[in-house]
């Protein structure tokens, strides 16, 4: 699209290395990184509380923890992973790195916004963290009253107030970005040639600013409910515990395509760069974004169809679960179809999109099973609700991730990292990911409930192989994050495009400047026009 800048020894990562110029900093790619920090500390969290759940799990008998010790298990996993990973971990990281860069400008429409929106965040993993430490919450992720609202002195206020307070990170990150991508494209950006991750970016910030306020005004009814003992959802204070699923599940499902829209972005941008082709049907895979950010605010009540909700209500959510998977369809096959009789670079980077579009594939398949009336009633609440939710969230949205940031990594740091590692630490997850979550489906089924400690001895060899899986999951994270500290201080100069890739991000040195361009780019093509070049890939 441009010329390359001439590379230059000035960094956003070398410019005034204080801990106070970086507390204080109003960089987006900084931002990002320290947003990179949190998201991880918070993985492993997640990680340790999943590695204890599957340890337990391994014989039918509770014999590893008590029951009131595995809810907080299970629960403070919850917690951890959707709210402080999965949520933040590409509009968050990858775009806050990412998105100034692929349209020209010099940093988001409001730098000291970004600044403020990543101590929320992190005032809000803190008061998670308390609640950990203080002894935890035994109510499921999820809240539920009237668990949450009486009963055990569990720490469900604290929890609340962390969630509620890191919702307006996500609030002011969307409107940040909805702002950007109006405001400060390149001359020549028009939106048709805008990469398919700003459009993804673009998605869900409408999500993120439509949906976080009621999750947000919901968590804060629950936490003065139990502190102040208002009647709202308690059925013993005259409140309806109905009524929260429907305003929780009203966010909560619109959230899983804030996990997993900008992850798809992130896929289109991989695919089209390692076939070296234009994405096929580059349009329909941009508006499928918008209509999956539509559509996810009119599926909720599928969360419900055992509640008592009227059974033709649930007929019209059923019908409307299954025309949202339609969008992503779309983009699937227009993956796929962009795939074909491409020229291949097998990559690492490449190695985790094949990946997550295999596991994303099985997850939307299997959740055609949760739209169906019949169907959900068998296997609501069982682990076959689990296997499929891990398949979309985990599989999806972590492998895309993981894509995005394999991807954009030497741009980000300047350095290359091991792509024989790398490549291997993909099919270690790919691997230890099926053999953790398949059998869950069976198990599910078979009719085993999910969040029990115990369960009957039939069970125990499905669980003992999920177990397994989870053990050759975990390596291939851990080596992921090895590998990817080694490069950040020691990986070999990545240079300006290692990927020959198109977009704007590339013409600027690796690390970026720290105001990103010399001169602001001008556009004169599309975004994705490797047919009008010569690459040589090796």
């Amino acid at each position: 699209m441009t010329t390359l800048a001439a590379p230059s020894p000035v960094n956003y990562l070398n410019v005034k290395t204080t801990v106070a110029s970086w507390l204080l900093t109003k960089d987006h790619k900084r931002i990002g990184l320290m947003y990179m920090i949190v998201v991880t500390f918070a993985f492993l969290f997640g990680a340790v509380f999943a590695a204890l759940i599957r340890l337990e799990l391994t014989t039918p008998g509770g014999d590893l923890v008590s029951s009131d010790t595995y809810n907080r298990l299970f629960t403070m996993h919850g917690v951890a992973m959707v709210f402080f990973v999965l949520i933040p971990a590409v509009p968050a990281i990858l775009g806050n790195m990412i998105l100034p860069l692929q349209l020209g400008a010099k940093d988001v429409a409001f730098p000291k916004i970004n600044l403020l929106s990543w101590y929320i965040f992190v005032v809000g993993f803190l008061f998670t963290i308390y609640a950990l430490v203080a002894g935890g919450v035994d109510t499921g992720w999820t809240f539920y009253p009237p668990y949450s609202t009486q009963g055990s002195p569990s720490h469900v206020a604290a929890t609340g107030l962390g969630v509620f307070i890191a919702g307006f990170s996500s609030i002011l990150t969307g409107l940040n970005f909805m702002v950007t991508i109006h405001r400060m494209r390149a001359p020549g950006l028009t939106w048709f040639r805008l990469p398919l991750f700003v459009w993804a970016l673009y998605a869900t910030s409408l999500v993120q600013i439509l949906g976080t306020p009621v999750v947000a005004i919901t968590v804060l009814m629950l936490f003065l409910e139990r502190v102040a003992g208002l009647g709202i959802f308690n059925p013993a204070l005259g409140g309806d515990p109905v009524l929260f699923q429907h305003l929780f599940w009203f966010y909560s499902h619109p959230a899983v395509y804030i996990m997993i829209l900008p992850p798809m972005g992130a896929i289109s941008e991989v695919i089209a760069c390692f076939s070296r082709k234009q994405v096929f049907g580059y349009s329909f895979v941009a508006f499928s974004s918008l209509a999956i950010a539509v559509f996810g605010f009119l599926v909720w009540a599928h969360h419900l169809f055992v509640a008592g909700i009227s059974p033709y209500s649930a007929m019209v959510f059923s019908f409307l679960t299954y025309a949202v998977a339609v969008p992503s369809a779309v983009k699937t096959f227009n993956w796929t179809a962009t795939l074909y009789r491409g020229a291949i670079w097998w990559k690492a980077p490449m190695m985790w999109v094949l990946g997550f579009m295999g596991l994303f594939l099985v997850g939307g398949l299997t959740g055609l099973f949760t739209a169906s009336l019949g169907v959900d009633v068998h296997i609501h609440d069982t682990y076959f609700v689990v296997a499929h939710f891990h398949y979309i969230m985990v599989g999806g949205a972590i492998m895309g991730y993981f894509a995005g940031l394999h991807y954009w990594w030497p741009k980000m740091t300047g350095r290359m990292y091991n792509d024989m590692l790398a490549s291997l630490s993909a099919l270690l997850v790919f691997v230890g990911f099926n053999l953790t979550f398949f059998p869950q489906f069976i198990l599910g089924y078979l009719g085993m409930p999910r969040r029990y400690h115990m369960y009957p001895p039939e069970f125990q060899v499905l669980n003992v192989m999920s177990s397994a899986g989870a053990m050759v999951l975990g390596v291939g994270y851990s080596l992921t994050l090895i590998y990817l500290t080694y490069s950040f201080f020691k990986g070999a100069p990545a240079g300006a495009n290692p990927w020959l890739a198109t977009g704007l991000e590339w013409t600027t040195q690796s690390p970026p400047l720290p105001e990103n361009f010399r001169e602001t780019p001008v556009v004169t093509e599309g975004a994705y026009e490797y047919s009008k070049r010569e690459i040589k890939v090796a």
